[in-house]
């Protein structure tokens, strides 16, 4: 038997990360992780925004909505971006958008104003999400002890959970809690900016500006799976959507709770059990993960429901994490099968295609229970869009089932 540690020792060593190497991977994780959370500093403010610009309930999910779909365009002209003019520029350019965003709330003054800032701050997120990603791909190398990837999801999935906890504490412990905690994002994402834009360029190769739709594909080779992880994570991105757009209402008029930190913990909770939901994909059988997540999405929804109609905060809470860990099971199950089955030179298209879905799912829903909440009330809108997500978490595992039976038939 060979001594583990000679073992070791016979691996392959990536050379050791000098200073500059650590200082740009330090900014490039950053400018990612400020800018996420730029993108969901509104959430517990919007009660807020109610009373001070007179937001109806719907408003709320429109304004919410429209950063999702501008996440969705961004992907779909310019998520290729980086590759035509490099990593530096577009983080720059990310950045920037992103304290453009802080800066558009900083002054916000009435309902349009706020719309310019959600698009923004959907641009910005969609071009760092994959320049960020290449850039510490390619700043880190293979065989670090901590990967790129996992460094990518902790600032994406960490600066979504982190920005709606962040604006809460400040809209809590701080004067004007419709300026301070814009006023905190803005002097972040200026450091975040400066940071990269001391970065040297880590991309070797452009191919150069041209500006048109990135096509959507789904590759033939795994379509049905990778169909039934779009559905699955879609529905959990519809959950948290609709957390993220409605969770201040629901702590306001449903629980009677004022604590914007509550509600900016609900979210956080919601997006850090998703990082830790694509980690755990790891450790499960590819087999049984779409199914145990399709699981964990009924569950969530039976909680969130059970919330509503008791009126308690706890089901919520739980019922966050629960949906997030499937979300994030469902992501890292999809994913992989997009990065290890599919021909190679469709990879990209089809991830991108991958997040475009998700995204429509994450703003489409909230529109629906915006509408819902106009004709009826928050909780059984809730209710209605409870049992939504567990149907088609149902279909999705029913479809798993029975593709199953039949391949052993």
């Amino acid at each position: 038997m060979v001594d583990p540690a000679l073992r070791s020792a016979d691996r392959p060593q990536a050379p050791a990360l000098g200073r500059g190497g650590r200082l740009a991977a330090a900014s490039v994780t950053f400018a990612f992780w400020i800018t996420m959370a730029g993108t969901t500093a509104p959430t517990p403010l919007y009660p807020v925004y109610g009373e001070d610009f007179g937001f109806t309930p719907f408003t709320v999910t429109v304004v919410f909505a429209v950063y999702a779909l501008g996440v969705v365009l961004g992907l779909l002209v310019l998520g290729r971006l980086s590759d035509q003019i490099g990593r530096r520029p577009v983080l720059v350019l990310s950045t920037l958008l992103s304290a453009a965003a802080a800066l558009v709330f900083l002054c916000a003054q009435n309902l349009g104003v706020v719309l310019v800032g959600r698009v923004l701050s959907g641009f910005s997120a969609a071009l760092v999400t994959g320049a960020a990603t290449a850039a510490l791909t390619e700043v880190l190398g293979p065989g670090r002890r901590i990967r790129p990837a996992t460094l990518a999801l902790f600032a994406n999935m960490g600066g979504l959970a982190c920005g709606t906890l962040l604006a809460g504490i400040l809209a809590d412990t701080a004067p004007a809690p419709l300026r301070t905690p814009w006023a905190v994002m803005l002097a972040l994402a200026v450091v975040g900016l400066i940071g990269v834009a001391l970065t040297p360029e880590s991309s070797a190769h452009r191919s150069g500006f041209t500006l048109r739709l990135q096509p959507l594909h789904v590759p033939g080779e795994i379509r049905s799976d990778f169909l039934r992880s779009a559905m699955a994570a879609g529905a959990g991105f519809a959950v948290l959507g609709v957390l993220t757009a409605v969770t201040g209402l629901f702590m306001d008029t449903v629980v009677h709770e004022t604590s914007h930190s509550l509600t900016g913990l609900v979210v956080f909770t919601a997006f850090a059990c998703t990082a830790l939901g694509q980690l755990l994909v790891r450790f499960l059988r590819p087999a049984a993960a779409l199914p145990a997540a399709c699981l964990g999405l009924v569950l969530a929804a039976a909680l969130i429901a059970t919330a509503m109609a008791t009126r308690t905060l706890a089901p919520l809470v739980v019922g966050a994490a629960v949906n997030g860990l499937a979300t994030g099971v469902s992501i890292g199950h999809g994913l992989g099968s997009i990065t290890t089955r599919s021909a190679p030179e469709h990879r990209g298209a089809s991830v991108s295609t991958f997040f475009a879905i998700l995204y429509t799912l994450l703003a489409l829903p909230a529109i629906g229970v915006g509408v819902l909440i106009r004709e009826s009330s928050l909780r059984p809108a809730g209710e209605i869009f409870s049992a939504v997500v567990a149907a088609l978490a149902l279909a999705v595992l029913l479809s798993l089932v029975r593709t199953r039976r039949d391949a052993r038939t």
